[in-house]
Formats: C-alpha cells, sequence, structure tokens
C-alpha cells in the first residue's frame, strides 16, 4: 500500500482540497464486502491479527489497495460460506464494493478483485461428512 493520498477534484469550491488515504478505501472496502450474505469473513494477514488481539477492529483486513497510474485497484482476499454460489456472491461483493466508494467518496474503482482463499464450513461434523464423501 503506498501512502499517497487521493485527491478529489470534482467540486472546485475554493475551499481547499480533499484528500482521502488509501486506508479509507480498505475500510470501506472490507465493510462494504462483509454486508454481502454468502461471505464468512476476509483473511487478514499477521498485521491484522495483531492489530484485532489489541483491541481494535480492522475493518480493511484481507483488503489490499493500489493506487496506480490507471487508477484504483483493490483486491480482497475473503472465505466464502460453504453452499454459496461463488461466481454470484463476488459479483455481489463487487458490485457492492464499487457503490460504497462512489457513494461515499466519489471515486470509482477501475478494478475489483475477490480472491476467494477458503470455504467455511457450518461445523466440523459437516466438513468431516464431506471429506468421507470424496
Amino acid at each position: 500500500m503506498e501512502s499517497t493520498m487521493l485527491e478529489m477534484s470534482e467540486s472546485n469550491n475554493g475551499l481547499g482540497k480533499v484528500e482521502i488515504a488509501p486506508e479509507v478505501i480498505e475500510v470501506i472496502a472490507g465493510i462494504a464486502a462483509s454486508e454481502v450474505d454468502g461471505v464468512a469473513y476476509m483473511r487478514g494477514g499477521f498485521a491484522s491479527g495483531v492489530v484485532e488481539r489489541l483491541g481494535k477492529k480492522n475493518h480493511g483486513k484481507g483488503v489490499k489497495v493500489d493506487l496506480t497510474g490507471e487508477g484504483i485497484k483493490v483486491d480482497l482476499f475473503c472465505v466464502m460460506k460453504f453452499g454459496v454460489s461463488i461466481p454470484n456472491v463476488a459479483q455481489k461483493v463487487q458490485d457492492n464494493i464499487r457503490e460504497a466508494l462512489l457513494n461515499m467518496t466519489a471515486l470509482e474503482a477501475d478494478e475489483v478483485n475477490v480472491h476467494v482463499v477458503g470455504i467455511q464450513f457450518e461445523n466440523a461434523k459437516n466438513e468431516q461428512e464431506i471429506e468421507q464423501e470424496i
């Protein structure tokens, strides 16, 4: 993640400029993704686990934002619930993130990539039954 700020240039009211940190986009994307039914949770890295153990909720975990010359690229790493249609849920996640970013920041994401890194089973018994069937 880069430390540059995104400058909003839509309104030119003479009051000054508005800048948005990439961390803000991570939080917005993380919350928007977690609102979609079928997403169990986002996968965070070591740092986000440490932050949560210290008592702070990290809504940006599992979200990576790259600011490139072409625009904003969002990568989301999530675990889906067992039994959902992964393509349908991923499409809803992409749509929800794009809409949330546009509504809250007036910025459009050029790419929203959903990386499904796991499946969450309802309980261990179901997981064992499925493994026996395979």
